[in-house]
């Protein structure tokens, strides 16, 4: 059963305890509100002000579990917290595991003050959880993408377009990376996971996968130099620095260019260029 003072009370300190520069917010001027305004705090979570003034205020119907989560996420709450945000909610939480989506505050945190940056945290099956701006414009809005083609190495396998993206003479070692990496955590998970179920549809849909995937090839490691081509402002050299969240298994993808170099120069007009247009 839901606890509404409780609740009420819980997202009232939350709120107050952040600062917009905590969420990668601008701090604006005549500041009077300790911590976050509400309308900030329902545009974290992604929310009308409406609805989230009246979680505060005990009234309205009680918030789904997806409700919860983007609230969570946008307070950057901790998986204890997130937990505990559940069950004021009337809700039981979902078991802790790798597979799970709710980031890191920590990463979040990283990521919040790399706005010139390509950046992007991803699940362990490659699923882009959040992005930097730069990150979107380099690889697109990867909120778009749903189902299993959220999954990078699922896309690789089915859509020719995921391949455009990257430099042709990169696409055949691309191809066992995310083989290897499928099958290494699939046996590391068990069959009942969801790296097992994702295998289990490539090795429907794809002939090439399942010819890779007999081949039982592990211990292929990601190249630190990745090569893409950009549709907007061509070749891209960039290296990739990862760093792993041992709880989550989430990952925080970081790529730069070499400072005066003509990939450097490229990166910064994408900048100025932002996202392509989604198209229908």
């Amino acid at each position: 059963m839901i606890d509404r003072t409780a609740l009420a009370d819980f997202l009232r300190t939350r709120r107050e305890a952040l600062q917009p520069e905590d969420v990668g917010m601008p701090r604006g001027i005549r500041r009077r509100t300790p911590g976050l305004r509400r309308e900030e705090a329902a545009a974290l979570a992604h929310m009308s002000t409406d609805y989230y003034a009246r979680l505060e205020r005990e009234r309205g119907p009680q918030p789904s579990p997806q409700m919860l989560a983007a609230i969570a996420q946008g307070f950057h709450l901790t998986r204890a917290e997130r937990d505990h945000l559940f069950r004021l909610a009337g809700h039981v939480p979902d078991e802790r595991s790798a597979a799970g989506e709710h980031i890191s505050p920590g990463l979040l945190r990283i990521l919040d003050r790399l706005d010139d940056t390509p950046a992007e945290i991803i699940t362990e099956l490659g699923e882009t959880l959040r992005q930097s701006p730069l990150g979107a414009a380099l690889s697109g809005d990867a909120s778009l993408r749903k189902g299993p083609a959220r999954s990078l190495g699922y896309r690789w396998f089915t859509d020719p377009a995921a391949r455009e993206l990257y430099a042709p003479e990169e696409h055949e070692f691309l191809s066992r990376l995310f083989a290897s990496g499928l099958r290494e955590l699939a046996g590391r998970r068990g069959r009942e996971s969801r790296a097992a179920a994702l295998a289990d549809a490539l090795l429907e849909r794809s002939a090439e996968f399942r010819s890779l995937w007999a081949a039982h090839e592990v211990g292929l490691q990601p190249r630190q130099t990745k090569r893409f081509v950009h549709p907007a402002v061509g070749a891209l050299d960039l290296h990739c620095q990862s760093l792993i969240d041992p709880e989550t298994s989430h990952s925080l993808l970081v790529y730069t260019a070499v400072p005066g170099s003509e990939s450097a120069e490229r990166l910064r007009l994408l900048a100025v260029l932002g996202p392509p247009v989604p198209t229908a």
